[in-house]
């Protein structure tokens, strides 16, 4: 799920309740306040929604075809985040701990990896980075990454 506005994570959570799961693991991302030594001030993720809107579900349906999970979500804000503001957040539940850690795992990777998503950090300076691509494919604006 992309989403340009604040999600309630309770909601997401619910979505996970299973009786056969007996183990929840998540996952959150914040925006943090230094990068690289510098002061944060905000950071503007930007999604090529069309592909991160079909390969976000993939990534979802590989975790519950490879670990022993019930169930499994995942959500990444566009916009422009403050320090603290939650910017991804995954959530797996499975009968067992081992799979939910592992799942959970495997899903931020292939998230980081696969989803289009750029990021400009804004700096307490007032100067502001290009945006840098996020994902490791090529870049649908015709980039790479480095």
């Amino acid at each position: 799920m992309i989403a340009d506005t604040p999600v309630d994570i309770g909601t997401l959570r619910e979505t996970l309740l299973n009786p056969e799961a007996g183990g929840f693991c998540t996952f959150e991302g914040w925006v943090r306040q230094t990068n690289d030594g510098r002061l944060v001030s905000a950071i503007e993720y930007e999604a090529f929604a069309p592909l991160a809107t079909s390969e976000g579900p993939t990534i979802l349906d590989e975790a519950q075809a490879h670990f022993n999970i019930t169930a499994s979500c995942a959500m990444h804000r566009t916009g422009y985040l403050l320090v603290g503001d939650l910017a991804v957040w995954i959530g797996v539940a499975a009968p067992h701990r081992d799979a939910v850690f592992k799942a959970c795992r495997y899903i931020i990777d292939e998230i980081k990896r696969r989803v289009p998503v750029w990021k400009r950090e804004h700096y307490a300076d007032g100067q502001v980075e290009l945006p840098r691509v996020l994902w490791r494919r090529n870049d649908p604006r015709g980039k790479k990454d480095s």
